[in-house]
């Protein structure tokens, strides 16, 4: 598979943002570069004032209100602001899903949102299908790639994602790629888990996870998956974090499945904290090493 050059995305209308106390939990709309409005929440940070927000990119089929998304952003908002979003096609929000290739734009209009706000600081979190989407977003905006500086991550996290585009060697990923693919499968992703997926091929290919990752530093990024994963094996997180070459930190989660729904509260605090430390580090890279967990919510890493 070859993806070709994949140009930066530049410009987020966020013409409409009424500046607003960080102290209050707002539901909003967004809207991307290309036209699609987003549906979006911003949570305050528990402990008060701050100048980090967190944008949380969830998985495929979820959305802003799905419950583990919202145990996801309790937990974050312990540390920072924390800005949830339904990408385009999932929930109330409009277009429809291109399973990680337009979806950047997404992360880009709630990061540009998030310091238009008044976040100083702004780290972004993703999970399986959001994990590939914040790291090419990272890549495609970073520093390396001419990205403007006002949809810019400082640090960035992807738990539970693919390394590579089209991995079909798990019972699960095949079924994803039924509903993906196959117009009876696009109907019970519409009717049945409110994901409206877009019926055309990728054309280009978009820059695999895989490809994206060494163009992330020096934003510091962390890769976390666990060794229980039913859909991407151990391989794909290795994979992201060789293709880093040491400007990375790796966690392994003993006894860990998939994505939001798997990761626990300690877990997600423990993200939460490493985000904050590794945003306030300008210009920092990611430390590399490689730490594996007595548990899915063991204290390990951070």
């Amino acid at each position: 598979m070859s993806s070709g050059t994949e140009g930066a995305f530049h410009s987020v209308d966020v013409s409409s943002l009424t500046r607003r106390p960080l102290g209050e939990t707002l539901r909003m709309s967004l809207r991307t570069p290309d036209g699609v409005r987003l549906e979006a929440r911003h949570d305050p940070c528990a402990a008060g004032r701050t100048d980090t927000a967190v944008v949380v990119a969830h998985g495929f089929t979820g959305s802003v209100d799905r419950p583990a998304v919202r145990r996801a952003a309790a937990s974050l908002a312990r540390h920072a602001g924390v800005v949830t979003f339904s990408f385009r096609g999932h929930g109330r929000s409009g277009g429809r899903s291109t399973v990680g290739d337009r979806e950047v734009l997404d992360v880009a209009a709630a990061v540009e949102w998030a310091r238009a706000a008044g976040y100083a600081r702004v780290a972004t979190v993703g999970f399986s299908m959001g994990g590939s989407v914040v790291l090419r977003h990272a890549a495609l905006y970073g520093p390396r790639h001419g990205g403007r500086a006002e949809a810019r991550t400082d640090a960035v996290a992807a738990v539970s994602a693919p390394a590579r585009w089209y991995y079909r060697g798990t019972a699960p990923m095949r079924r994803v790629h039924w509903l993906i693919t196959r117009p009876a499968g696009r109907l019970v992703g519409r009717y049945g888990l409110r994901t409206r997926i877009h019926d055309r091929d990728w054309d280009p290919v978009p820059l695999p996870p895989v490809g994206a990752v060494p163009l992330i530093a020096p934003t510091p990024l962390l890769v976390v998956h666990g060794d229980r994963d039913p859909y991407f094996p151990v391989d794909h997180p290795l994979a992201l974090a060789a293709a880093a070459d040491g400007a990375a930190e790796l966690w392994l989660e003993a006894g860990m499945g998939h994505a939001e729904n798997a990761a626990g509260d300690a877990l997600l605090d423990r993200i939460g904290r490493w985000l904050t430390s590794a945003a306030a580090r300008t210009g920092a890279t990611g430390a590399a090493g490689t730490t594996r967990s007595t548990g899915a919510t063991g204290a390990a890493g951070a």
